[in-house]
C-alpha cells in the first residue's frame, strides 16, 4: 500500500473533488467509509447531495472557524491523504477500509487513539482500489494537530497493515532516494514528447558531468557547456560559493523563464558539498612519459572492479558504501566510451544502479580512490578499437553488482536491492553484445591440439575442481587462445593461470572459461616478468598447485 500525503487551505474544495461523478471518471460510487465520530452526514447516500456536503464542510471546519476567531488557526488548515493497494491485491471492504483509515489517522498525529479532542477527519471511498482521508488539523481544544513526519508513520502502519491483511508488500526504503518528479512535471514532459521529466533528465546529465570532472571548477565548466542545459553557479554573501544550480532549456514556467534545480533537489547526493567531497577523493594519474608506455586505464579500472567485492565483504560500512559510489560513477561514464551498439543498455543500467549508490551509511570516499581515478584516465583515452577491454569490465561489473545486491540485502536496503536486481538485466545484456565478437575472434584463432592438450594439463594441475566444466565451456576455445597468446608474450601459462584464479574464485561463475580468458587477456598485456620472477612463481605454483588463494564471495550464481 501506497500513502500520499499533502495539505491546502480548502475545505469544501477538497470534499467537491472526492465525491465528484462528472470529471473524475475513476470516481464511480463516492461515499464515507468511516468518520471522526460515526455519524457524519454522507453527501455520496444523501437524497440531497448539495445541502449534506454543505453540512459535511461545515462540521469538519468547525473547530477552524473556532481557532480563526481567536487568530489560532493555520493557514494551510486541510490534511488530505490517499492510500492505495497494489493491482494484484484483492479488494478490501468498507470495514477493512475504515480500519485502515481509523488506524492512519491514529499514527500520524491527526486523530490518536482515546485523545477525544483528536481532530475531525472523514474518509471517502470512490473507487475500488483507494480511499482518501480529508482532515482539518485543528483539535477540540483549538491547537493544531501535532503531526510532524506524518508520511513515514503512516508508511510504517501500512507496512504493518500490509504484512496482517496479506496484501502486496511495497518495496520500501530508507529515504535516501532522489525526489521524484510531481504529476506535473510528468505531465509537461509528456506535452513536450520526453520520456523523462526534466529533473530526471538532468539528474541524469549531473551525474555524468560529476563522473567525467575531475575538480569543481571542471564539473561546473562542463555543465555550462552541455547543450540543452543551463547551468549557474551560486554564491554566498562573502563571495565564496554556496551551490549550483541547472535548468532544462526545453522546460520553461508559463513566464517563459527556466525551471531550476538545485543539485539537492535532483539527488541527495548531487549537492555541492557532497559533489566536492567526491571529487576531492580522485586519485590522479602518472601521465604517460616520452617512449614510455602508460599503464591502461581500462585495465586499471577493471583490476579496481574485481577488487569490489573483496572490500565488500569487510567490516567497513563506510568503506563499503565508497567503493559502490565509485562504482556507479564509472557506469555513469561507460555511455561516453563505448561504441554505440552498447549505449542503450549501459545507460539503463547507470539509471538503475543510482539508487544502489546511496544509503544510510555514511560513505568515506577516500577508500575508492584508485577507481575514480582510473575512471577519468578512462576519458582521456583514445577511443576504442573493440569491444575487447568493455567486455573485461562488464565481466567484473556483473560481478560487483551482484555482490553490491548482497550487501544491501543483508543491510535490509530493499530498493537498493531491487535497484541492483534490475541494473544486472541490463549489464548483462551489454556484456553478451559485447563479448560476442571478441570471444568468436579469439575462438577462431584456436591454437594446434598439441598446444590445446598442454593447457588441458595445465589447467587440471591448477584448477583441478573446474577443469571439466571449463573443457566443456563454449568459451574453452577462446580461454586456449588467450593462454597461447599470454605464451608467446613471454608469459609462463601455469602461472599466469594460478594468478588469474587468485584474483578471484570460479565458484560462483557460469562461464568459467569466459572469466578466464578476461583475466588471462588482462593479465598478458601486462610486463612479463622476468626469468628470476618467473622461477620464483614457477617454485611457488609446483610447491602448492592447488592452494591458489581464493577470496571469499558472495555464493550467487552468476550469468
Amino acid at each position: 500500500m501506497i500513502a500520499k500525503i499533502g495539505g491546502g487551505k480548502d475545505t469544501a474544495g477538497l470534499i467537491r473533488y472526492l465525491f465528484d461523478t462528472k470529471k473524475a471518471k475513476d470516481h464511480t460510487d463516492p461515499h464515507l467509509v468511516a468518520s471522526w465520530d460515526g455519524f457524519t452526514p454522507d453527501p455520496g447516500r444523501a437524497g440531497d447531495f448539495d445541502i449534506t456536503k454543505r453540512f459535511l464542510v461545515a462540521d469538519l471546519d468547525l473547530h477552524v472557524k473556532q481557532a480563526r476567531r481567536l487568530g489560532r488557526a493555520p493557514e494551510k488548515h486541510v490534511w488530505h491523504c490517499s492510500i492505495r493497494t497494489a493491482k494484484t491485491d484483492r479488494h478490501l471492504s468498507d470495514e477493512e477500509w475504515a480500519d485502515i483509515a481509523r488506524r492512519i489517522v491514529a499514527t500520524t498525529g491527526i486523530a490518536p487513539d482515546g485523545d477525544p479532542d483528536g481532530c475531525r477527519w472523514v474518509a471517502v471511498r470512490h473507487a475500488r482500489d483507494h480511499i482518501h482521508i480529508a482532515a482539518t488539523k485543528v483539535r477540540a481544544d483549538l491547537r493544531t494537530a501535532r503531526h510532524w513526519n506524518d508520511y513515514l508513520t503512516a508508511d510504517r502502519e501500512l507496512a504493518a497493515i500490509e504484512k496482517e491483511y496479506g496484501l502486496f508488500r511495497v518495496v520500501r526504503g530508507d529515504h535516501t532516494a532522489a525526489k521524484r518528479p510531481t504529476r506535473a512535471e510528468q505531465e509537461k514532459a509528456h506535452r513536450n514528447g520526453q520520456e523523462k521529466s526534466a529533473r530526471e533528465r538532468l539528474r541524469a546529465i549531473v551525474r555524468t558531468a560529476v563522473a567525467a570532472a575531475s575538480s569543481m571548477e571542471e564539473f561546473i565548466h562542463l555543465l555550462s557547456h552541455l547543450d540543452g542545459v543551463l547551468a549557474e553557479v551560486v554564491y554566498f554573501p562573502s563571495g565564496d560559493v554556496r551551490g549550483y544550480k541547472v535548468a532544462a532549456e526545453d522546460t520553461t514556467t508559463a513566464g517563459n523563464k527556466p525551471v531550476w534545480f538545485s543539485g539537492s533537489e535532483l539527488a541527495p547526493d548531487l549537492s555541492f558539498p557532497k559533489i566536492r567531497q567526491r571529487l576531492d577523493a580522485i586519485e590522479q594519474q602518472p601521465a604517460d612519459q616520452p617512449g614510455r608506455r602508460g599503464p591502461n586505464p581500462w585495465h586499471q579500472a577493471t583490476a579496481a572492479t574485481e577488487r569490489i567485492p573483496h572490500h565488500l565483504d569487510q567490516a567497513d560500512d563506510q568503506a563499503s558504501q565508497a567503493h559502490l559510489a565509485a562504482f556507479g560513477e564509472a557506469l555513469d561514464a561507460l555511455p561516453l566510451l563505448t561504441p554505440p551498439p552498447l549505449r542503450p543498455q549501459l545507460r539503463e543500467a547507470a539509471w538503475a544502479f543510482e539508487r544502489a549508490t546511496r544509503s544510510r551509511i555514511q560513505a568515506e570516499h577516500h577508500h575508492a580512490r584508485a577507481l575514480r581515478g582510473a575512471v577519468r584516465a578512462m576519458l582521456r583515452h583514445p577511443a576504442l578499437k573493440d569491444s575487447t577491454t568493455v567486455a573485461m569490465f562488464l565481466d567484473a561489473a556483473i560481478l560487483v553488482v551482484i555482490a553490491a545486491a548482497r550487501w544491501h540485502q543483508l543491510r535490509h536496503h530493499n530498493q537498493q536491492v531491487a535497484a541492483a536486481h534490475q541494473t544486472l538485466i541490463h549489464l548483462q545484456a551489454a556484456y553478451d553484445q559485447a563479448s560476442a565478437e571478441p570471444l568468436a575472434a579469439l575462438a577462431s584463432r584456436r591454437p594446434p591440439r598439441q598446444t590445446v592438450d598442454r593447457h588441458i594439463r595445465q589447467l587440471r594441475q591448477v584448477i583441478p575442481d573446474h577443469v571439466d566444466q571449463i573443457i566443456e565451456d563454449p568459451a574453452f576455445d577462446a580461454l586456449t587462445t588467450a593462454l597461447a597468446e599470454a605464451e608467446k608474450a613471454g608469459h609462463n601459462a601455469s602461472a599466469v593461470l594460478t594468478q588469474a584464479l587468485s584474483q578471484r574464485t570460479l565458484d560462483n561463475a557460469h562461464s568459467p572459461a569466459r572469466a578466464l580468458t578476461w583475466r588471462i587477456r588482462r593479465l598478458a598485456d601486462r610486463h612479463v616478468p622476468g626469468p628470476r620472477a618467473q622461477a620464483a612463481a614457477h617454485a611457488h605454483h609446483t610447491a602448492a598447485p592447488s592452494t591458489a588463494p581464493r577470496p571469499e564471495q558472495s555464493q550467487t550464481r552468476r550469468r
